[in-house]
């Protein structure tokens, strides 16, 4: 997933919406497994812990574009490193 956009000029710094570049099939497939998680998944876990709450203090479309960038960040790792996924991840992996 891209970063947000940024605009920077003199003091004025501010984040932007994340931006739509990148593979649009990538975005779509995220999407859907964040949603998934939120919706479909009954097993318990950290990552729809902070799904849930973020979905009860943002609303439930912020949440899952936030955890479908989260679970982007997580295949990367998972791919750099060529490790298999954790579900008893550290939390420092969680935070963010």
């Amino acid at each position: 997933m891209p970063p947000p956009r940024r605009y920077q000029s003199g003091e004025t710094d501010r984040v932007g919406a994340i931006s739509k570049a990148g593979d649009p099939a990538a975005r779509v497939a995220l999407f859907e497994a964040a949603h998934v998680l939120l919706t479909r998944v009954a097993r318990g876990s950290a990552l729809k812990a902070w799904g849930m709450r973020l979905a009860q203090r943002r609303g439930a479309k912020r949440a899952k574009v936030a955890l479908a960038r989260k679970l982007a960040g997580i295949l990367h790792r998972m791919w750099v490193s060529k490790s298999d996924f954790r579900s008893g991840a550290p939390a420092a992996a969680m935070e963010g």
